[in-house]
C-alpha cells in the first residue's frame, strides 16, 4: 500500500531524514518510534507531502505521490494530530465534514457519512453532532479528530502522535478503538509515537529511527527479542520478557482444568494475566469468553514459560 523509498530531507546544512526505506502492506498499522529529533514527524509529513522531499520517493497503490497535486493528495489521505487539530469556530459535524465537503460529496451523504462516524466512536449523533470542540472531554476531541481524518474514506491514515494529550485511562481506550476500527475498515495505518509501549501494542510492524536513520524495520515480536542497535534495545527496556507477553492473549495458553476465584477473558493479554496471577497470589485462573461462559484456566508456569522462550 504504502513505499518510502530512500526518502531523504535536507535543512541547509542538516539532514532531518537520512535515506528511509520500507514498505507498508495493505491493512497494516506501521509504527514510527524514536527519540526527540528522530525525524519521526517529518518522515510521515513527507508521505502527504506537508514537507517536500529532499531526494526519494513514496508510492501508494503503486503511484508516486510526485504524480499528484499536494492538495488532491491530501484529501485522500486521512491525517490526526496530537492536540486534535479541531476548528474551534466549526461544530462537531462541520469538522468532520470537512474533506468530504472540499470533495464535492452530496449533502445527504456527507450527513450519513457524519452520522454512522459519531455512532462508530460511541458519540451518539443526535447529542454530538452540533455540539462546539470546547464543550467535549479531551477523549471526545479526539475521537472527533480521528472521526475527521476517517471521514472521506481513505485507504491510508497518518498519526503524528494522536494519544500524547491523553491521560493513561483515555489513552488506553483510545488505542483500543484505533484498533476497532482498522479491523472493521482495513484501512493502512502510518502512526508516530514517542511511546515503544504504544508501538507495540498498535503496530503491525515497528519502525525505529535514529538521528533520521530507520534502524530497525520488524514486527514487534522481533523488535522486542532481536533489537537491532542499542538503541532499540534501550527503547525496549530491561523488561523484554514482560514486553513478550503483552503481545500474546490468555486465549494461545488456554487449558482444560478447574480453577476458582476472579476469571480473566480470554482476550486479555498473557501480561495482564500474569500481573493478576502475581496480584493475587495464586496459580491458575479461571478464563471466561466475551459471553461470560468459563473456556478453561490459564497457568502461571505456562505463562513464565511463554515469557522465557520468545518465537
Amino acid at each position: 500500500m504504502v513505499e518510502i523509498d530512500d526518502l531523504t530531507k535536507d535543512y541547509a546544512a542538516r539532514r532531518v531524514v537520512d535515506g528511509v526505506s520500507f514498505t507498508v502492506g495493505d491493512g497494516e498499522i506501521a509504527a514510527v518510534v524514536g527519540p526527540s529529533g528522530s525525524g519521526k514527524t517529518t518522515l510521515l509529513r513527507m508521505i502527504n507531502r506537508l514537507i517536500e522531499p529532499s531526494s526519494g520517493s513514496v508510492r501508494i497503490d503503486g503511484k508516486d505521490t510526485r504524480a499528484v497535486p499536494p492538495h488532491v493528495l491530501r484529501r485522500g489521505i486521512g491525517y490526526a494530530i496530537q492536540g486534535y487539530g479541531l476548528f474551534p469556530h466549526r461544530t462537531v459535524a462541520q469538522n468532520i465534514a470537512t474533506v468530504p465537503r472540499l470533495m464535492g460529496w452530496a449533502r445527504a451523504r456527507i450527513d450519513a457519512r457524519v452520522d454512522a462516524l459519531l455512532d462508530l466512536f460511541q458519540l451518539p449523533a443526535a447529542e454530538f453532532r452540533h455540539r462546539m470542540p470546547n464543550s467535549l472531554s479531551g477523549g471526545q476531541q479526539q475521537r472527533v479528530g480521528v472521526a475527521r481524518a476517517l471521514a472521506a474514506e481513505p485507504n491510508v491514515l497518518l498519526m503524528d502522535e494522536p494519544f500524547g494529550a491523553l491521560d493513561p485511562i483515555i489513552r488506553t481506550k483510545a488505542q483500543s478503538d484505533l484498533l476497532a476500527i482498522q479491523r472493521r475498515f482495513g484501512t493502512t495505518i502510518i502512526v508516530v509515537t514517542h511511546d515503544i509501549e504504544e508501538a507495540i501494542h498498535l503496530g503491525s510492524r515497528i519502525a525505529v529511527l535514529d538521528a533520521g536513520k530507520l534502524v530497525q524495520y520488524a514486527t514487534p515480536a522481533d523488535v522486542i527479542a532481536r533489537p537491532a542497535t542499542p538503541l532499540v534495545a534501550e527503547l525496549i527496556g530491561g523488561d523484554r520478557p514482560f514486553r513478550l507477553l503483552s503481545l500474546g492473549k490468555v486465549v494461545d495458553l488456554v487449558e482444560a482444568g478447574p480453577a476458582s476465584g476472579e476469571p480473566i477473558r480470554a482476550d486479555a493479554s498473557l501480561r495482564d494475566a500474569y500481573a493478576e496471577l502475581l496480584w493475587t497470589r495464586r496459580d491458575v485462573l479461571p478464563v471466561i469468553d466475551a459471553t461470560g461462559t468459563v473456556v478453561g484456566r490459564i497457568r502461571r508456569d505456562a505463562i513464565t514459560v511463554r515469557a522465557g522462550a520468545p518465537s
